[in-house]
């Protein structure tokens, strides 16, 4: 009797231990996959955030900085609200001579700092422009580009402003063509170009990457004929252009230039920036 009570103990204070390990491996799983989801979330920026170039790094890479060659550049950049309130007299005397401006995104988003970008570079007297954040998966092409003109996006010949950008690129929210066929985003890109055209009078610069542009579009060359390039590769050169384009308008070659991260190269002098401006 006296050995099966301690063999019925034993196997009682063995089934406990297993019964508790059992629990501590429950609550390690659950400490070491909690934080998972939870970085998860956190890396995803908040709406309203996203800026030119904001996936170049992350996708493309950084290969370098522009080679000089012999065809005259002008030096340009390009600025968000994570910029704030800009040095435009510092940028000018660093030969800094057209810049443009975030000014919406999706139709949720205006850029706080819009006046003192936009005004500010215009009064030290560079050519400026306006661009706009595209989020294809929240609204049409058309609707966004009436909130973009409605909120910044519009145009003057004045010599002093350039056409609006629109700025198509990687998704920093979710999937990176917007969830989006390649058939279905040339339609929703065609859809803004057309509507900001019958609004402005002008066609809008697009901003892009060659590696995006391909896995999204499918290349399509088909905006070429009218809408100016500007090209995002960190890189000596401008490297493959999206099919159609012989030649980029505008360059953005790098996140880290002085004052302002984010710097341009004009393919050509100040009078062809003067030019665009024009129409």
């Amino acid at each position: 009797m006296l050995v099966h009570r301690l063999v019925h103990r034993s196997g009682s204070a063995r089934g406990r231990r297993l019964a508790v390990s059992g629990i501590l491996l429950a609550a390690f799983s659950l400490v070491f996959t909690l934080p998972a989801h939870a970085a998860s979330a956190a890396d995803t920026p908040a709406r309203g955030s996203a800026h030119m170039g904001m996936g170049v790094l992350e996708h493309d890479g950084e290969h370098g900085t522009p080679v000089p060659g012999r065809a005259v550049q002008t030096e340009g950049v390009d600025v968000s609200s994570h910029q704030g309130n800009v040095a435009w007299s510092t940028l000018w005397n660093s030969s800094v001579k057209w810049a443009y401006a975030k000014a919406t995104e999706g139709t949720y988003y205006t850029n706080p700092y819009f006046a003192q970008q936009y005004n500010g570079s215009y009064n030290v007297g560079m050519i400026r422009g306006a661009y706009h954040f595209a989020t294809p998966d929240t609204t049409s092409g058309a609707t966004q580009a009436n909130y973009f003109v409605d909120h910044g996006g519009g145009w003057s010949k004045d010599g002093k402003t350039l056409p609006g950008a629109l700025d198509i690129e990687w998704n920093p929210y979710g999937a990176t063509c917007y969830g989006k066929s390649q058939s279905q985003m040339v339609s929703w890109i065609r859809d803004f170009l057309n509507t900001y055209k019958a609004r402005t009078g002008r066609h809008a610069v697009i901003y892009t990457a060659t590696s995006w542009w391909t896995q999204c579009t499918g290349n399509y060359g088909g905006f070429a004929v009218n809408n100016p390039l500007w090209i995002a590769r960190y890189a000596s050169s401008v490297g493959t252009l999206p099919a159609g384009w012989g030649f980029y308008t505008m360059w953005q070659y790098t996140s880290s230039g002085p004052t302002v991260g984010d710097h341009n190269k004009f393919n050509g002098a100040l009078d062809r920036v003067r030019a665009l401006a024009n129409g």
